[in-house]
């Protein structure tokens, strides 16, 4: 698998480039600098590119405005954004475009090596995966979640963070049936059609708790 990875931090770099390599992944770094990135990542074509989110020049959005850029040139192209912080914004337009094969990481998660490892295997083969901490957030909304149970709201972040039914089902010790029926019992009380498509899936929550 070849990754390009996009960091001005370069301890932090050097850390993921031995990290991947490690594990058997060929690594490629380009110049962290959000001027003329997304062309750069275009022209690399990797099979996943991880992204810091806030980049020289300005140090705000670069590696977002580039992911999307990206992704708008190559749709589906894998991207991986890391972020320090959780920015409701970045992680609505980082799936805007409607195509699966994004991630949204914050940078503590690096430390626990597995999680990160399968997080970087799951986008690029195609998955969303969300931070928890990012999730936890998003769905931290109590006047318009107040209606759900308190299993409809764990299978939501599950949901949310990328999971498919069988794995929802496994981490809650349920049947993949009682996940469905869950799962269509928290978008009717949302207001959401419910839907098969795992991204859209997380989309569909994303784009209520933004908007609502």
């Amino acid at each position: 698998m070849r990754v390009l990875i996009v960091e001005d931090q370069a301890l932090l770099r050097d850390g993921l480039t031995r990290m991947l390599t490690a594990y058997g992944m060929d690594v490629a770094t380009t110049p962290a600098d959000g001027t003329g990135l997304a062309e750069r990542i275009v022209a690399q074509q990797p099979d996943i590119a991880v992204v810091d989110v806030r980049l020289p020049p300005t140090f705000t959005d670069e590696g977002l405005r580039a992911a999307v850029a990206a992704r708008r040139a190559v749709p589906g192209l894998p991207i991986l954004v890391l972020s320090q912080y959780v920015e409701r914004l970045y992680a609505r337009e980082l799936l805007a475009d409607g195509a699966s094969a994004v991630g949204y990481l914050l940078k503590d998660r690096v430390a626990d090596v597995r999680q990160f490892i399968d997080a970087v295997g799951r986008v690029a083969a195609g998955a969303t995966v969300m931070d928890p901490d990012v999730i936890a957030r998003l769905l931290h909304r109590p006047d318009t979640l107040a209606t759900l149970t308190t299993r409809e709201g764990d299978v939501l972040r599950l949901m949310a963070e990328g999971h498919s039914n069988a794995a929802i089902a496994a981490r809650i010790a349920v049947t993949e049936k009682s996940v469905s029926n869950l799962i269509n019992s928290l978008f009717a009380k949302l207001g959401l059609p419910p839907s098969a498509d795992h991204h859209r899936r997380v989309l569909a929550v994303l784009s209520y708790l933004d908007h609502a």
